[in-house]
């Protein structure tokens, strides 16, 4: 059985001649089993995301297809499954993508130019002289405009790979200025609520929506946007003393999301700096106050998420393809 549409459907057609197939249980429904859950969604199967096996059990059983596969659905029958899978089909889907994308671009340029710099930092002296300078752009430009450096195996590699990788910055910075006119349109179209409130940028909205997914049914309350955000409190009391602790699960993005917003406020919000002074005259610790402020964040912009991907379900679907040929315009202009 093949992982394609035949082998789906062959597949399909194997679990209802054992009965009613009404629900499945997916593990990876955001990877490599998304096309397997379009398929059954398609089939009016619900479908429900189940996480990896736990450890202790998976050492006391072993693991192979079969036994991951009866596991799964023993989480569906018992109920321990009941996580919606995201439907990946909308404006949310779209923003993962870019904000996927834009990750790494900044992590590869950030890589980029401190490779730069420790090539000229070792270089010769009158090289590094000559072409390390203090501003990012001014560095990369000399070095982007080199002809020769000499006639030596060395300086003719050195000349070579600095242009190189003057060049990959350049592409690099091209690229994050389409990707950011992207998520600025797409944020600005769909999530016009979100954008409004103080803090909340292009990315950062960008990858709340995305945390949220295309189907806000899965967001029962904001708890649960909370705990999907790893903001939720979690207990860390021991004796006489009551106290919680940050929660190190849930996903890291929407979770740093939360951080810069509330970042942004501390600095700048009136009302932030307010509550700030206040906790800390309480004796709560920096770490403490900052996860209060992320929790508060999300009850906040529940709300506001949840209207944002409304609107968008009932807009007429995206049309990514056009609007990826626009942006990607940028390139040759």
């Amino acid at each position: 059985m093949f992982t394609d549409a035949a082998g789906y459907l062959q597949l399909l057609s194997w679990a209802r001649s054992l009965g009613c197939l009404r629900r499945a249980g997916i593990e990876g429904t955001g990877t490599y089993g998304a096309g397997l859950t379009r398929l059954l969604r398609d089939q009016k199967i619900e479908v429900v995301e189940v996480n990896r096996p736990d450890r202790a059990a998976r050492r006391s059983r072993g693991k192979s297809d079969p036994v991951d596969a009866e596991n799964a659905a023993r989480a569906v029958l018992a109920g321990r499954a009941s996580a919606i899978p995201k439907a990946q089909s909308g404006a949310a889907e779209a923003m993962r993508m870019a904000s996927v994308a834009r990750r790494s671009a900044v992590k590869a340029k950030t890589q980029t130019i401190n490779q730069l710099r420790a090539l000229l930092v070792s270089a010769p002296q009158e090289i590094r002289e000559r072409l390390l300078k203090a501003k990012t752009a001014e560095c990369v430009a000399n070095c982007a405009r080199l002809r020769s450096l000499g006639s030596t195996s060395m300086l003719q590699t050195l000349r070579t790979t600095l242009r190189l990788l003057a060049k990959r910055w350049l592409a690099l910075a091209e690229e994050l200025k389409v990707l950011d006119r992207m998520l600025e349109q797409l944020t600005s179209q769909y999530a016009k609520r979100l954008r409004e409130r103080f803090g909340v940028g292009p990315q950062t909205a960008a990858v709340l929506m995305a945390a949220a997914g295309d189907n806000p049914e899965r967001l029962k309350n904001e708890a649960a946007m909370a705990a999907l955000c790893g903001t939720s409190p979690l207990q860390a009391s021991s004796g006489k003393t009551v106290r919680h602790r940050l929660n190190k699960g849930g996903d890291r993005a929407a979770n740093n999301a939360l951080w810069t917003i509330a970042m942004v406020r501390m600095r700048s919000d009136s009302r932030t700096r307010v509550y700030v002074e206040r906790r800390t005259k309480e004796g709560m610790s920096h770490k403490e106050i900052h996860r209060c402020l992320k929790r508060y964040i999300v009850r906040e912009l529940y709300p506001l998420i949840l209207a944002d991907l409304n609107d968008s379900i009932r807009c007429d679907p995206l049309d990514i393809g056009a609007s990826t040929r626009r942006w990607s315009g940028c390139f040759a202009a």
